[in-house]
This record gives C-alpha cells, sequence and structure tokens, in this order.
C-alpha cells in the first residue's frame, strides 16, 4: 500500500484544494459527493482537484487509511486534511471554509 499512500500524499500536498470523491466533479456518483462539489463551487474554489476513489479500490481504502476517516468524500486544503460533506456544510454555513480556502490561494482572485 505505500505506493498508494505515496500517490495519496503527493496529491494532497501538490495542489491547493483536493476532494477524493465518488465519481467526478461534472458527474457526481453519490449524494455527498454531489453536495461536496456544490459546496466547493458555492464557495468560490477554482483551483479543484477531484479523485475519483471508484476508479481504483486501494485508492478508496488507501485514503481512508491516511486520513483515519472512514468515508468519502474526503477535503483536503493545503495538504490538510478537513473533513467529509457534513464538515464541509457545516464550515460553509460558518464562514469558516471561505477563510481556510482563502489562505490556501483556492478562490480565484484572491
Amino acid at each position: 500500500m505505500s505506493e498508494v499512500q505515496d500517490f495519496i500524499k503527493e496529491t494532497v500536498t501538490g495542489n491547493p484544494v483536493v476532494l477524493f470523491m465518488k465519481g467526478t466533479a461534472q458527474f457526481p456518483q453519490c449524494g455527498f459527493s454531489g453536495r461536496a462539489i456544490q459546496i466547493l463551487k458555492a464557495s468560490g474554489v477554482t483551483k479543484l482537484v477531484t479523485v475519483n476513489v471508484l476508479e481504483d479500490e486501494e485508492v478508496r481504502q488507501g485514503v481512508k487509511d491516511y486520513s483515519n476517516w472512514p468515508t468519502i468524500p474526503q477535503l483536503y486544503v493545503g495538504g490538510e486534511f478537513i473533513g467529509g460533506s457534513d464538515i464541509l456544510a457545516e464550515m460553509h454555513e460558518s464562514g469558516e471554509l471561505v477563510t481556510v480556502l482563502k489562505e490556501s490561494g483556492a478562490l480565484g482572485g484572491e
């Protein structure tokens, strides 16, 4: 699994915002992943990288091990694990998500 862990680490540390999700940003394959994409778009994210965990079972399990978080989707900002769609929704409602995203440089025009 170390190759998978290396891939995950390189992906989350090499991009401002990464969402491990089921499906793609254009075609989410579960409601929670779709909700996460909607929240990120509503927050103004322009530099989003998505990883479809349905394409690789090792990545699907590996990201759960990497974050010690049992569910997908998983959001990483600035290399740090943020949480799943419920945490995203709470952070979005409180305004905390935009603050974290601004700090990462992931918002257009910031």
